[in-house]
């Protein structure tokens, strides 16, 4: 595709630039050495320097390799975003190690297929996790586990008080003695010498093992090298021209597990220098408290969260003029919401799109340039796509066609770990296939029309639910809404629309339907109406539309 929309927009943002042949830790080394004394990380409260960040991470590096861990080894990381998290990915990294993020909600056999799929000796959790590791261990190449808590990372008065709150809710863990069990902090990191491991690392070495396809099929693990990462750090930083060194604060709720905040929030603030406000969990008082507070700037996100702040009944409350810059990923953003939102804040919030296995950004909106509703903007620095058809996946299409997004860029992953196969299948040419549904049109802005996979066949017609769910997130009495193609005898596909009101309000199918007709055609109008409470989602907030059609498929 054309790419002179960067002089085109006047955006500041670059079409291309040199990428550094240098680990990814490199950012966090770099960033201590220019700003020593700035806050890293904020956890309720405390503290960590740059100076203090790179130590621990040091200390932890050295700590794993006098357990055995050598270059090119897996490590586990089971931790929600607290500080501990930081320093075992950085540290891993350090000493050359592949890191395998793993969803602390994970359970035992999801755990178990992914510590045997990967040969991870070691895993890195959350003390109140260990009920769950414990009966992996065995059936498993674990050799060593690594503990932390939460009330390690807590200011000294709410360390003191954690137990007794743990205790009273239940959460509370007490750890056996065993050999192969360790103390993240009193038994590794304050023992360990704080000197950089003497451990070469390459630019073209495995950094990161993303799983990803485990809510629609098998787990793959997608191969991501520092490259890669290096590469999305840089893109995702380039996009926000504005953005200034030294001086930014992150909102950090978007899990770090997830290679979305992991590229976009927590390795973008470090190169840059700025602060991370560590929240383990998004609680929507919790994170307006923490804007307020702070003050912070960016705030990167998904559209549940967007949506929970601008539907808080307090909201006007809270002071969130510090806001400056939002990115919705892991999903659409529907424009209502984004409107909302902007009014709320005076900040800008702008869809951007990826996929894991791009590390994993690849397309946004323009954050204080041109933008187009519904679109994912326009493809990032060093990155072409192109829409090609379905059938053969070989012909380029024409502006305003819909066929399959495909991408290339240094952004794109190795392929998957030990599937050749499938790593075949969605890389060719060095293009990777997304599997998504999408158009260009005449200025180069894309815009997803719906995954593949989720394509309704209704009736003989394609309809596609993304233009569906727009439609619903008009109607005033709607908080969330989800539509899926459900099973149905007559047409092989029936369209059904979940839907969640807004607090205190009633709403009919047929006042749903009607508004629907309004801007829908009739093939698009949802057959069938389902009110409910919430809806499946994962823990980054993504819809699950399998477990709404494995819902109707046991009906039947």
């Amino acid at each position: 595709m054309d790419r002179a929309w960067c002089q085109q927009y006047d955006t500041g943002v670059p079409e291309t630039f040199d990428i550094p042949s240098i680990p990814v830790f490199q950012f966090l080394t770099d960033t201590a050495r220019t700003y020593p004394d700035q806050t890293a990380t904020q956890f309720f409260g405390k503290r960590i320097t740059y100076r203090e960040l790179e130590e621990k991470t040091n200390r932890f590096a050295n700590a794993l390799s006098q357990l055995g861990v050598r270059k090119g080894d897996r490590v586990l990381v089971m931790l929600p975003n607290i500080p501990q998290c930081v320093i075992a990915y950085y540290g891993a990294l350090k000493i050359g190690a592949v890191v395998v993020m793993t969803n602390p909600l994970y359970v035992e056999r999801e755990l178990e297929v992914q510590a045997n799929d990967c040969g991870a000796e070691v895993i890195v959790a959350l003390d109140l996790f260990f009920p769950r590791i414990e009966p992996v261990v065995p059936r498993t190449s674990l050799k060593h586990v690594i503990l932390t808590s939460v009330r390690d990372a807590l200011p000294w008065a709410l360390s003191l008080l954690y137990p007794i709150k743990a205790k009273k809710e239940g959460t509370w863990v007490t750890i056996p003695k065993r050999d192969y069990i360790h103390n993240m902090d009193r038994d590794l990191i304050s023992q360990a010498p704080a000197t950089p491991p003497n451990v070469s690392v390459l630019s073209s070495d495995l950094a990161l093992l993303q799983y990803t396809g485990g809510t629609t099929g098998v787990p793959k693990g997608v191969m991501l090298t520092h490259r890669n990462l290096v590469a999305n750090t840089l893109q995702c930083g380039a996009w926000m021209p504005s953005l200034k060194k030294g001086k930014e604060i992150f909102l950090s709720v978007i899990p770090f597990f997830h290679v979305y905040g992991m590229s976009a929030c927590m390795n973008l603030a470090i190169s840059l220098g700025a602060q991370l406000v560590l929240l383990p969990r998004f609680a929507t008082k919790d994170v307006l408290k923490a804007i307020q507070k702070t003050r912070a700037t960016i705030f990167m996100g998904v559209q549940a969260m967007y949506v929970a702040i601008n539907n808080f009944p307090q909201i006007k409350e809270f002071d969130l003029s510090s806001i400056r810059v939002c990115i919705s990923g892991a999903g659409p953003l529907h424009v209502e919401v984004q409107k909302k939102f902007e009014s709320l804040t005076g900040g800008k919030l702008v869809e951007g799109y990826g996929l894991s296995e791009a590390s994993p950004l690849t397309h946004a909106n323009l954050i204080f340039g041109k933008r187009k509703e519904g679109s994912i903007g326009l493809p990032v620095s060093c990155t072409d796509a192109k829409i090609v058809d379905i059938e053969t996946g070989k012909i380029e299409l024409a502006v305003d066609e819909v066929g399959e997004l495909i991408v290339k860029g240094p952004q794109v992953m190795q392929g998957y770990w030990n599937k050749p196969k499938e790593t075949e299948a969605v890389i060719r040419d060095g293009w990777l296939y997304t599997g998504d549904m999408a158009k260009r049109d005449a200025e180069g802005f894309f815009f997803i029309v719906d995954r593949k996979k989720d394509m309704i066949k209704s009736k003989g017609e394609n309809v596609y639910p993304r233009e569906v769910e727009e439609v619903l997130y008009r109607h005033p009495k709607v908080l969330d809404a989800v539509v899926a193609g459900v099973p149905d005898r007559a047409s092989g596909e029936k369209i059904k629309a979940y839907i969640v009101l807004k607090e205190g309000e009633q709403a009919t199918a047929e006042e749903i339907l009607d508004f629907c007709k309004k801007d829908l055609a009739r093939f698009k109008v949802p057959q069938a109406i389902e009110f409910r409470t919430s809806l499946p989602k994962t823990i980054i907030g993504k819809v699950l539309r399998r477990v709404l059609i494995e819902e109707e498929l046991g009906k039947n």
